[in-house]
């Protein structure tokens, strides 16, 4: 299986207004509940104003589009960085999924995947 990195930094945030979020911008998850509208996007990117933030996340993806009747693919990830302990913040789209670690925890973290068997691109 191939990973994909991201090549920006990200942050992950709320904000109390999805109306001030640009669209525009080239890489956004946005996700709206009861409770909050949480943002992941590229840090350059982050709206000005957030209820709580936090930046230094670096990211990969699954490459290619995965079927929904595929089995395991994020809580393998999940576990091997878990047993190194490396901690995560996982996004999920349509198509594949996303993997955020923090920026020092970045190289460990392909290293480790590497190690089981992971392309990294």
């Amino acid at each position: 299986m191939n990973l994909k990195v991201l090549l920006c930094d990200l942050t992950v945030c709320k904000t109390a207004d999805a109306a001030a979020l640009d669209l525009t911008k080239p890489f956004y998850f946005i996700a709206k509940t009861d409770e909050e509208i949480s943002l992941v996007c590229r840090t350059a990117d982050t709206p000005v104003r957030t209820t709580a933030r936090e930046d230094g996340w670096r990211g990969f993806r699954v490459e290619g589009t995965l079927d929904f009747s595929l089995v395991g693919i994020l809580s393998e990830l999940s576990g091997i960085l878990a047993a190194n302990k490396i901690g995560l913040f996982a996004v999920s789209t349509y198509n594949t999924d996303y993997i955020l670690v923090k920026k020092e925890n970045l190289q460990r973290a392909l290293a480790v995947l590497r190690e089981r068997g992971y392309h990294i691109i």
